[in-house]
């Protein structure tokens, strides 16, 4: 069964199972019909999200147990709603609660699970030949055994020997758990003879910073806990998904999620073989990709999905509500103010190729090896450095997460974006870099059986890596580098698409015609909430005053900022507040003040520590750091800057109504547009969060209950726009007309319509078609001075003009209603935008 609409839920100890249950009663009332929960499954104690998972035949007790998972079904099931669950097959949590990789650690390469993780076994380096890194040490491994922080411990249920460092708990090998390993005091002889135990071990020790050198398995991304799984081994596949698959079986779910699709070594093959199971089990189930899609690409059709889970979807409904006009000025102030490059590809590029030396060099090593063991004969002149430069050369230029081509006689083309990385890649290199070069593009479009064994390798080691790369090179790192606008630095976004025309948004919705994507304006990856970004994008229609602003705040604050800080820090901080600052919060509230600077502290240092430009999660500048956030203590102290946060407050107060109707028409086109609208916990109300954790606080739903249960009348939500009520209520009515009439939206058209008149360019419209229903959206954009003239998210009616929408030839004699207020609408050619959106921020008319 497709979802008509998901709500988003962040399981974890503080919001259970039980918790959820009861909660359901008001999401059916706000029109969901599917919640969309984080994994289930049992993951690490204490776990904040749930994707480290360590055992997946075990629903997670933390969250309430079987039991409660299975009340919570039942509770969904009164309510004719149903459950879609985030399921990781990508990876799992290493550690003493993993049995699985307890048991590899224990009998390595002789385990029964050493082929469930993606290890190798024979890496270059032949001190690991047979074992697995393990780099968790602090320090060197004879500094730390010199120190006596390795030691030998008796378990508490066998009595045998264990190995204790820090928190972590490590088995040994059978013939080396002897009782006698064991002593009360903790010892085991002097530190040369631990370490020749620890030689005989399936596994090697190591400093926490060999990892990017050394690491002999896949990790996710560059997190040293989280081990890549194999799901191309079928036994692996099974084991995984039994307990989801029997879940799915007894009705109890109705779809999955798939998070982190590419870092698979096969996500084609993968699709395919879920979707066989689920069909084999029960027909209808819906089964969604988190898959990142660069513009242009678009999500191969031969998967078996129902489409990606929204990032792409929440690009385009930002990005038509930027305005292309101020994309020069913003990029001449980020030039001017951080002496960096206004192409995002350029700041992606430096550092896609810094993270392949620094966090990715043992996996980046390892596939320059696989590419270099594929030539036929060494007499081919090509040496392994020479496979490095080029590998480098096309993992910098990629602009898209991976291909799919697997090396296989049925592989897919390895498509434009990679010939278009390869072609820059060649521009300038040299001679031999450009014969290993084309020798790869070779294996890449080559379907013979010569060595296709190392050839499918080699492919899958590139995939996976560039996968891994694009996440932490883009928007991990590049994205907090690059402070143009932040509002475009978001997960699923190309900075250097500034903004959309109406007509690529149809473009674009058109094309999820037929599938059932999701809708989503928020995740739990996103960097700022769906409406601090919609705030910032009120910026790029109003350059001139937002220069002035900022051009004031510097100069303002130069007595309370320290030397040492960085321009384009403290200008990503001005965006940053301006974002994110909550509209019931008064700058002279010291207690509410205090609140807010916690969030923008964590904010600050993770941002730092992610550009990796003057700190790092790894190399952290403590003294850069302190200034940073002293700099934004006395910036948020009343007493110290009250004639900044006065002038802040004036110019919040100016665009803050354009930025609300910004984020009314985000949500009309999430519940709109083809595809299915998916609501992150919380954001049904005005949501300005930040980064991780920040988006991930717990969610006030009794206020959202009693909210929803309030009757509506359009002029008293416009009067209390600031509490977010007027967001909840589209949202309630949209979601319900939805339901009414649903085949509208699931099977219906899509049908751009265009305004003429002089605010023709203000306004995106289209209509929903289906059979005899017609339901015409009308959402404005680009009218930020209007609503500070009004004062309130709704453009005086005159601001229109002269503007109309013609409506088509069929329609001419359709009687319309609207969906939020009582104003009939009679026959006509055309409608004009000054009666529709006269009482309303927004408008849905629906034939008569």
């Amino acid at each position: 069964m497709t979802p008509r609409a998901t709500y988003r839920l962040q399981f974890r100890n503080e919001f259970t199972f039980d918790s959820a249950s009861a909660v359901v009663p008001y999401l059916a009332r706000l029109g969901i019909s599917h919640i969309y929960a984080s994994p289930i499954l049992t993951a690490r104690p204490g776990s904040a999200h749930g994707y480290d998972v360590v055992d997946h035949s075990r629903i997670s007790d933390e969250l309430g147990g079987e039991a409660a998972f299975r009340r919570l079904a039942a509770a969904l099931k009164v309510h004719g709603m149903g459950l879609i669950v985030d399921i990781v097959p990508n990876h799992m949590a290493v550690g003493d609660k993993n049995a699985w990789w307890m048991d590899v650690l224990t009998h390595g390469r002789e385990s029964t699970y050493a082929r469930y993780f993606d290890i190798d076994w024979e890496p270059s380096d032949p001190f690991l030949k047979n074992k697995v890194l393990l780099p968790v040490l602090s320090a060197p491994l004879a500094e730390t055994l010199a120190r006596g922080e390795i030691r030998i411990l008796k378990d508490a249920q066998s009595g045998e020997g264990i190995l204790s460092y820090a928190e972590h708990r490590f088995p040994l090998r059978q013939e080396d758990r002897h009782p006698g390993l064991g002593r009360a005091s903790g010892n085991f002889g002097t530190a040369a003879e631990l370490q020749k135990l620890l030689e005989h071990q399936h596994y090697r020790l190591a400093w926490w910073r060999t990892a990017g050198d050394l690491i002999n398995w896949r990790r996710f991304f560059d997190i040293n806990d989280l081990v890549g799984l194999r799901m191309e081994d079928e036994a692996v596949f099974e084991a995984v998904h039994a307990k989801s698959l029997t879940l799915y079986a007894e009705g109890l779910i109705d779809g999955f999620r798939v998070d982190h699709v590419d870092g698979l070594a096969d996500p084609s093959s993968y699709c395919r073989k879920l979707r066989a199971r689920l069909n084999a089990l029960r027909s209808g189930g819906y089964l969604v990709v988190e898959k990142i899609l660069a513009p242009g690409e678009t999500l191969p059709d031969d998967w078996g999905v129902d489409g990606t889970t929204g990032y792409d979807f929440m690009n385009d409904a930002s990005a038509v509500l930027h305005d292309l006009e101020g994309a020069h000025a913003f990029a001449l102030t980020w030039a001017e103010i951080s002496g960096r490059t206004t192409d995002f590809h350029v700041e992606e590029r430096i550092a896609r190729r810094e993270l392949l030396q620094l966090k990715f060099h043992g996996a980046f090593d390892a596939a320059a090896h696989a590419f270099f063991d594929t030539i036929p004969d060494v007499s081919e002149d090509m040496t392994a450095d020479a496979f490095r430069r080029a590998l480098l050369r096309i993992l910098g230029e990629m602009r898209i997460y991976r291909t799919y081509v697997t090396g296989e006689t049925n592989s897919p083309a390895p498509g434009p974006f990679f010939f278009s990385a390869v072609a820059r890649a060649l521009r300038r290199a040299p001679g031999n870099d450009a014969l290993a070069l084309r020798h790869i593009v070779r294996l890449f479009e080559s379907h013979d059986h010569d060595k296709i064994g190392q050839r499918c390798k080699a492919l899958s080691r590139f995939n996976q890596l560039a996968a891994s790369l694009a996440a932490k090179a883009g928007e991990d790192t590049a994205f907090y580098r690059f402070g143009m606008l932040l509002s475009r630095d978001e997960v699923g976004s190309d900075p250097d698409e500034f903004a959309l025309i109406p007509g690529e948004f149809h473009t674009r919705a058109r094309a999820r015609l037929g599938n059932a994507p999701m809708l989503a304006t928020a995740t739990h990856d996103h960097k700022r909430g769906e409406d601090a970004r919609m705030r910032l994008a009120v910026l790029s229609e109003l350059p001139t005053d937002w220069l002035t602003a900022i051009s004031d705040w510097f100069e303002l604050n130069s007595a309370i900022r320290d030397p040492i800080l960085d321009r384009a820090d403290e200008y990503q901080l001005y965006q940053t507040l301006v974002g994110a600052w909550p509209l019931d919060l008064d700058w002279q509230d010291e207690k509410g003040l205090g609140n807010f600077v916690e969030r923008i502290l964590a904010w600050r240092l993770k941002s730092l520590h992610e550009a990796k430009l003057r700190s790092s999660w790894g190399d952290p500048d403590a003294v850069y750091e302190e200034a940073s956030a002293d700099f934004v203590r006395r910036l948020l102290d009343p007493r110290r800057s009250s004639e900044f946060l006065r002038s802040f407050a004036d110019f919040l107060a100016q665009i803050a109504p354009g930025a609300a109707l910004n984020g009314l028409a985000q949500t009309t086109l999430r519940c709109t547009a083809p595809g299915v609208p998916d609501l992150y916990q919380g954001s049904e109300l005005w949501d300005f969060s930040l980064v991780d954790p920040d988006n991930r606080r717990p969610v006030d739903f009794s206020a959202r209950a009693s909210t929803i249960a309030r009757e509506k009348e359009g002029a008293a939500l416009l009067r209390n726009w600031r509490s977010g009520e007027t967001k909840l209520h589209i949202i309630e009515q949209l979601l319900g007309l939805r339901r009414r009439v649903p085949e509208c939206f699931s099977r219906g058209d899509y049908r751009p319509q265009s305004a003429v008149g002089t605010r023709r360019e203000s306004v995106i419209c289209y209509l929903r078609s289906h059979d005899n229903m017609n339901i015409l959206i009308v959402v404005p954009r680009l009218c930020a001075r209007a609503c500070m003239d009004a004062k309130r998210p709704l453009p005086a009616p005159s601001f229109w003009d002269d503007t109309v929408i013609p409506l088509p030839d069929d329609l001419h004699a359709t009687n319309w209603h609207s969906l939020f207020d009582a104003t009939p609408f009679g026959a006509a050619q055309e409608i004009k935008c000054a009666d529709i959106l006269r009482n309303f921020p927004i408008a849905a008319l629906v034939n008569a």
